[in-house]
């Protein structure tokens, strides 16, 4: 496997990082809700296609009230569409951040792994041919590839 994670993160950078995601977590906490997941289920969704056309909808409100129904709140789609609008591009922007840091971590993961597997197997070795010190490490590591009895784990070879 190729190293493609071939720096470390200074502390410094992570840690005003950290600074910055809060005070946005903290800006943005008294304007965001929490749904439960049949509420999430239930809203109707505005996917892309959908934008344009309450835009739309909401452009014939002002220019053409008469068609609106008497119980439609046509101030409260303009404040839901101005929320829409602001939020929209954060979302685009976190997006991007989820996907470089998801990316980023499970390169980083793998290439650990592969590493503490290549180390394993030969301290495996070692243990077999009873080098001083190998089985004890040796035990202790291969706890991850024990089964809770229904199916056995492979141990894997690199």
């Amino acid at each position: 496997m190729e190293n493609i994670v071939d720096f470390i993160i200074p502390d410094e950078v992570i840690t005003d990082v950290q600074t910055k995601l809060a005070e946005v977590q903290t800006a943005l906490q008294p304007y965001l809700i929490a749904l439960t997941p049949d509420e999430r289920r239930s809203v109707p969704k505005m996917s892309d296609k959908t934008l344009p056309f309450v835009e739309k909808t909401l452009d014939y409100t002002t220019s053409d009230p008469q068609f609106a129904p008497p119980y439609m709140d046509k101030q409260e789609l303009a404040n839901d569409m101005k929320v829409v609008g602001q939020l929209v591009p954060l979302l685009r922007m976190v997006e991007q951040l989820n996907d470089g840091l998801d990316d980023t971590l499970m390169a980083a993961g793998g290439e650990s792994y592969v590493n503490a597997l290549g180390y394993y197997n030969s301290v495996k070795q070692a243990a077999k041919m009873n080098v001083p010190g190998a089985k004890a490490i040796f035990e202790d590591l291969k706890k991850r590839f024990e089964s809770n009895g229904s199916r056995k784990k492979p141990e894997p070879e690199v």
